[in-house]
C-alpha cells in the first residue's frame, strides 16, 4: 500500500512540476478602449512607436491605468480614428490583427448605422486605440 501511495505521489509532483510556460498564449493585440466621441475632427490612423509618444497616451484617464511601464519598450500602439461624423451610431475597431516575419498587419472595419436607424442627433468623433504586443513594424489596412 505504502508504495502504490508513493508512485502516485511522485506521479502527481512530476505532473505538477512538468507545466510548460509559453508567451504564446499572449493575444497579439488588445483594445484598450473604443469611444464613440472624444476622438479628432479629421480621419487618421496613427502608429505610436516611440516612448515619448507612447508616454503621451498615459496622461488620457481612460488608457493611463492600462499601460505598464515596460510596455514602452515591449510594445506599439495603433490609434485609429474615424473623424468627424453627424449623428452617434458610428464606430471603428479591429477586424483582424495578423503576424507575419516582417510587419503587423492590422485590417479596421468601420461600422455605420443603418439608414432606419435611430441615433442620437449629436456630432460624434469615433474612435479605438489598440496596445500590439510586438515592436514590429505595422501595416493598416
Amino acid at each position: 500500500m505504502k508504495k502504490v501511495i508513493s508512485v502516485l505521489a511522485v506521479f502527481v509532483l512530476i505532473s505538477c512540476g512538468v507545466k510548460k510556460t509559453s508567451d504564446s498564449n499572449t493575444a497579439l493585440y488588445e483594445i484598450l478602449t473604443k469611444q464613440s466621441d472624444g476622438g479628432g475632427n479629421i480621419k487618421f490612423f496613427e502608429i505610436l512607436t516611440e516612448p515619448n509618444e507612447i508616454m503621451m497616451l498615459q496622461n488620457d484617464p481612460l488608457l493611463k491605468d492600462k499601460m505598464k511601464k515596460d510596455d514602452i519598450d515591449h510594445s506599439n500602439y495603433v490609434i485609429l480614428n474615424m473623424g468627424e461624423k453627424n449623428t452617434g451610431g458610428y464606430s471603428i475597431e479591429v477586424e483582424k490583427v495578423e503576424e507575419n516575419d516582417k510587419n503587423i498587419i492590422i485590417t479596421v472595419k468601420e461600422n455605420v448605422p443603418a439608414k432606419d436607424a435611430m441615433v442620437m442627433q449629436v456630432i460624434s468623433y469615433p474612435y479605438t486605440v489598440v496596445k500590439i504586443h510586438s515592436k514590429k513594424e505595422i501595416v493598416i489596412k
